[in-house]
Parts: structure tokens; sequence; C-alpha cells
């Protein structure tokens, strides 16, 4: 029997792997089973209970004010206790977190393969965004399998010098699950989501790599205090679960009426707010890809980014943390009727919703 193991540890991997668990579950010849880090815990356990995943291995590793040096110890030494106990034929990581590398290197000391969900994303800088632009690189590194999202992904991994072979292109498995759980019909349990008025123009914020801590989060602060003196609007900013971040965030935007500050809801709550915006302001990296599969606008809050796709495709923009940068392009997009229009109905990239099931068609050719 092929033994297979997922591992993740944070929500953005937990969402983006959830598809492709319950696709190798569906495998009967399959002993598939999943490991969690808990890198995250809360904002981890939400996704789980959401698409009904129950994990066979919780490393359990959170501790208060973890660094990356204490995450990548206690991943190894986890994914060791594990091995120990249950060696698999093959290890899933995704992505750009330091449970992914930390677990592909575990499965390297262990001599198993490890097939890379995600592979092949770059920028120009190993260290932007850090650390998941190393992270990324040193997981491909590592790996036997490569799952690019895209072809730009897997000609980044052909000019590394990888296989061509061993390189899939697949779609984003953030497609799969984004489409599983929005809802036209959908109500929020939130009780500052259900009191937004969806008559007006409504703006979804995210913040919270670390490149723009500091004076580019006060930056990106003012400039959404300027965009709600000047437009008339619904501002939901969703707060990373960092207790640092957030008392910048309620500093400096708590007393403005027309922005609501929420702890970073669940998935489907958060999935279902995106499909009624108007556009998303972010720094993360996932929600590059969701947002264009909902038809909305995109300004991305970094000087870089590691899906130059989207950028060329025209569903995402460029806009750093400058202050009139950002609210230059904001007022573009809510007074510029042919601009917005543009953008929300350029092509995704990312994906059709079938990444999932690609991959797990694949492995159950290469291990029959």
């Amino acid at each position: 029997m092929f033994k297979l193991a997922l591992v993740f540890g944070t929500r953005p991997e937990a969402i983006k792997m959830a598809p492709l668990v319950q696709e190798c579950y569906r495998v009967p010849q399959w002993e598939t089973k999943v490991i969690v880090t808990g890198q995250h815990r809360e904002m981890l356990d939400q996704v789980l209970d959401i698409f009904q995943i129950t994990p066979n291995y919780d490393l359990n590793i959170m501790t208060h004010g973890q660094s990356l040096t204490d995450i990548t110890h206690r991943v190894l030494r986890g994914m060791e206790q594990v091995f120990q106990k249950w060696k698999p034929d093959l290890v899933l990581v995704h992505g750009d977190t330091s449970t992914a590398f930390a677990a592909a290197l575990a499965s390297f000391y262990w001599q198993i393969p490890v097939g890379h969900v995600e592979a092949g994303l770059r920028t120009e800088s190993i260290a932007n965004p850090f650390p998941e632009e190393a992270n990324r690189r040193l997981t491909d590194v590592l790996t036997s399998w490569y799952f690019a999202p895209t072809q730009q992904a897997a000609n980044n991994l052909y000019a590394e010098g990888v296989n061509p072979e061993r390189v899939f292109v697949t779609g984003n498995t953030v497609i799969d699950a984004l489409l599983s759980v929005v809802e036209e019909d959908y109500e929020f349990t939130h009780p500052g989501l259900r009191a937004l008025n969806f008559a007006r123009p409504l703006l979804v914020v995210t913040a919270h790599r670390r490149e723009n801590w500091g004076a580019p989060l006060k930056n990106i602060c003012a400039a959404l205090l300027e965009i709600s003196a000047k437009h008339s609007c619904e501002i939901v900013v969703s707060m990373h679960r960092n207790p640092a971040l957030q008392q910048v965030m309620v500093d400096l935007l708590g007393h403005d009426p027309q922005i609501r500050l929420i702890e970073a809801p669940d998935y489907r709550e958060f999935a279902n707010l995106l499909a009624r915006s108007t556009l998303l302001l972010t720094d993360s990296g996932g929600l590059q890809e969701e947002a264009p599969a909902l038809h909305k606008p995109v300004l991305v809050l970094r000087e870089v980014t590691e899906r130059p796709e989207g950028v060329e495709a025209g569903t995402l923009k460029l806009v750093g943390h400058d202050q009139q940068e950002i609210v230059t392009e904001v007022t573009k997009l809510l007074e510029d009727v042919e601009l917005y229009q543009k953008m929300s109905q350029a092509p995704n990239p990312y994906g059709d919703g079938r990444a999932a099931e690609r991959i797990r068609e694949i492995l159950e050719q290469k291990y029959k």
C-alpha cells in the first residue's frame, strides 16, 4: 500500500492543502495521513473544522513569541518522531512556510521523497519576502516532484536546472478551496460584517508581512484614513493575530467610523466577504490568486511579487506602501468604471478549480 503524508501548519497552507487531502482520501489503495505542525494554532484549527479534516499527527509546536529558529527546530524534531513510528513513501508540503521547508528537510534526512505543491514561485531576491522566498527555494532543492501552479513557475524551475519530467503545471489548489466555500446567499455570522452596507463600495484590507512591519504599516494605515476621508465607502481591515500588528492598527485606525477592524474571520466567512467586496488591498500571497477568481481587482501592498502572472494578466497592481500611491490607485478604481471593469474581468491565470484532482491523478500514475 502506498503511504502518503500531507504536511502543513499554517492557515494558508491548510486552505490550499485541504482540497488535496480530500482528493487523496478518495483513493482506497492509499494510506493517506495528515500531519499538522500547529505553526498557527487557532487559525489552522478553523480551517480543519471547515473542511472536516482530522490530523493523524499534530506536532503542536506553537509557543508565544516563537522565532523562526524555534519553528524550524520543533518541526524537524516533531517530524523525526513521526517518522520513527510511521514512514511514508512520499511527503507533500506546500508553498513557502517554515513548516514546509523544515518538513522537507526532515524528509530528506529520512530519505523520503518530497512533493512540493505550489513549487517554482520566485522573486528577484532571496530575502524578499523574508523568510518566505528562502523557504520556497530551499524546499525546491529538496523536492522530487514539483507541482507548479503556472507555466511561469515551471519555467523558473527549468531555469534552475530541474528535470522537466519532474515538473507538472496543475493550477493552484487555492482556487479549488475558494470555489468550494463561496455561496451566493451566504449570511455572515460576524456582527461587524452583518452590519456592512453592501450598497456602498467595500474595500477589504489585509497587511501582515514582515517587510511591512514598522513604518510601512503606518503608511498603509495613513492611506486608509485618507481614502476614508475622500470616499463614501466601507473599509474592512482583517487583522492578523500578531498582537503588535493589531496594536498599530487599533491605535491609528480605531476611531474612523468607516473603517471596521476585525480579527481575521474563519476562511468561509472571509471568502464570502471577498466575494461581496469591490476591491482588495493586501500583502498576502494566496489572496493575489483568490481575488481574481472572484473578479476582484487587487492592489498589492508590496514592492515585488512572486506572482507576476497576475500583474501581466492585469488582475494585480503593485502599489507598495507609499501613502499617496495607494490613495491614487484606490481612487482610480473607485472612480474609473472602465479601469475597474478591465481589472475585474481580466482572466485569472491561477487555475480552474481542478488543481487537486490533477495532482492526485499524477500521483496515481507515479505510484501505481
